[in-house]
């Protein structure tokens, strides 16, 4: 059983468990298994799984996105900025349809590369340039701009257009990484660890 709708996740380019743990200062942990760690994650704390073909998927729809650091705060960059600084490459994903929202996020070494992501129909985030993977699922084109509200018929149309939906983010991840709906525990074996941030105790 994978994840990837109703919560937010991270991939990390070639990190141990361990290492993602810490840098996300994971208290209380314990061994689980995928299967398990995966449902745990959906109601509180969060999961990270051994690695896949190179990347390491942190699963958390609650602690991982918590409004300090979901993508909707201004925080958001800063601190995603600082994890990739500890970690190199690393990606972050927003899949939630109630709350219509849906994004993607990559930073490098520090940097925040690439970042659009969208709440409740507006667009609070939308750094750096359109990617490849991005114009191949033809998603996340637009951000608002500063001009919005002189948009003709048009503009709206192109717009709604690019504007992203649940599957759309599991696309762009399979691209970037890994699409985690595909992933299974004869995947990962048994190395995940479940722990709760520090800051949510």
């Amino acid at each position: 059983m994978g994840f990837g709708f109703k919560t937010t996740w991270l991939a990390v380019r070639e990190r141990s468990p361990e290492e993602v743990a810490d840098a996300l200062q994971l208290t209380d942990r314990e061994r689980l298994s995928w299967d398990e760690g995966v449902d745990r994650a959906y109601v509180s704390g969060v999961f990270v799984a051994g690695p896949v073909a190179g990347w390491t998927l942190a699963h958390g729809r609650r602690d991982l996105a918590t409004f300090d650091y979901s993508a909707t705060d201004p925080r958001f960059p800063e601190w995603f900025a600082a994890l990739s600084a500890r970690l190199g490459e690393v990606q972050f994903f927003v899949n939630e349809r109630g709350w219509f929202s849906h994004g993607w996020v990559r930073a490098v070494d520090g940097v925040v590369v690439r970042a659009f992501a969208t709440f409740d129909g507006d667009v609070p985030l939308f750094i750096g340039d359109v990617t490849p993977a991005e114009r191949e699922v033809g998603k996340g084109l637009r951000g608002w701009g500063d001009n919005w509200r002189n948009w003709q018929e048009e503009d709206w149309d192109a717009w709604y257009e690019s504007a992203p939906h649940e599957h759309d983010v599991l696309k762009l991840a399979a691209r970037w990484s890994l699409n985690p709906m595909l992933v299974d525990s004869t995947q990962v074996g048994d190395g995940g660890i479940y722990g709760m941030p520090a800051q949510r105790r």
